[in-house]
């Protein structure tokens, strides 16, 4: 078990490319930290340099207390789980959670305690005799997830180790790998694309764009207190709605939308919210908080009437889409009310969960 610290670290290709830009995360022994973002955003680059895959153009990476820039991938005492599950096809499960164990010439007592137990803890034990090409994506996974569980590394590091898998399959390997975390409380740094896997599997999240760390903080803190309009925007699903809107008084302290329609700002966020009067900014406000109109007596919540353009019945609630002023939004509904495109619903906009974004900075204040 071991801490990681990551200071200062910088990567750059030829050309003066900056794949990350010098980033400082600190990833106390025990945590499991997801780092997530779009394509190019540096995440699988810091892994494979806490890895020691890719070397490091500046800056220093720490494991347990050491600096390890110099040391070989094979001596950082570190664990990986690939994509692609990077199984041997000729050797059996058995012989394929054992090779790395066999190479450090462990005993052969040890090895088959060390991958009876972790065959056991993965419900792979039935499958120890056969080749890869016999199991299926799920049970491939978790064979790459028992050849890093028997080593007991000081880290484990994944790389999106679901993408591969289909939908079902990857809500059944997220949990296993959240109750595997929770038997082996291995530091583990985990990078997906994924929000929702980083929302579900995180102790904290790292959220990262064009090689720069946006946000760091536990999956709850950046759902409800975003730092960024990037974070804001990547983090929850359906996305956030961003709507251009000016702070004015008008009787009271209000956002204007750009077709026109105010909306008061409650009380709790005037002395937040007083000092950007006059100035053009971006309203962010969930789907979940734009909703059928049942909640209208609750203080803080403005009534808005949209003109409905698409319905996406989801079961267990229904996304409905319209426009203000051209700008596209996305709410969040009961699924008993009935709607449909063309007809004008009225909405219930919680302001109490608003957030005012400043164009220039692209902060949330």
């Amino acid at each position: 078990m071991a801490n990681v610290s990551i200071r200062k670290v910088v990567k750059a290709y030829e050309g003066d490319v900056q794949a990350v830009k010098g980033i400082d995360l600190e990833i106390i022994d025990h945590e499991f930290v997801v780092l997530v973002g779009p394509s190019g955003c540096g995440k699988s680059t810091t892994l494979r340099m806490i890895a020691g895959l890719e070397e490091i153009t500046a800056g220093e990476i720490w494991i347990g207390g050491d600096v390890v820039n110099d040391v070989p991938p094979r001596d950082r005492d570190i664990a990986m789980v690939f994509q692609n599950y990077a199984l041997y096809p000729h050797m059996s499960v058995f012989d394929n959670m054992a090779f790395g164990l066999k190479l450090r010439k462990f005993p052969k007592e040890e090895i088959k305690r060390r991958v009876d137990e972790a065959a056991t803890m993965l419900d792979i034990q039935m499958l120890l005799d056969r080749k890869p090409k016999a199991l299926s994506g799920g049970q491939r996974q978790r064979v790459a997830m028992g050849r890093a569980v028997v080593r007991n590394p000081k880290v484990f590091l994944f790389d999106e180790p679901l993408s591969n898998l289909d939908a079902k399959l990857r809500v059944q390997m997220r949990t296993e790998i959240k109750k595997l975390h929770q038997l082996v409380p291995t530091t583990t740094v985990y990078v997906t694309h994924d929000q929702i896997e980083a929302m579900t599997l995180a102790d904290r999240v790292v959220v990262m764009n064009h090689g720069v760390i946006e946000q760091v903080g536990a999956p709850q803190e950046l759902y409800h207190h975003p730092a960024t309009r990037f974070v804001a925007g990547f983090i929850g699903s359906p996305a956030m709605n961003f709507l251009p809107c000016q702070v004015i008084d008008d009787g009271g302290l209000k956002v204007q939308l750009a077709d026109g329609t105010k909306m008061a700002i409650p009380a709790a966020r005037v002395d937040r919210y007083g000092p950007y009067k006059g100035k053009k900014m971006t309203l962010g406000i969930r789907p979940e908080h734009m909703t059928e109109t049942h909640d209208s007596e609750k203080p803080g919540v403005q009534i808005m009437n949209a003109k409905v353009d698409v319905v996406e019945p989801m079961g267990m609630e229904t996304l409905v889409h319209h426009f203000v002023d051209g700008v596209a939004v996305c709410s969040r509904i009961d699924p008993n009310v009935q709607t449909g495109p063309g007809e004008i619903l009225p909405l219930a906009i919680d302001m109490n969960n608003m957030h005012l974004i400043e164009d220039a900075t692209n902060r949330v204040v």
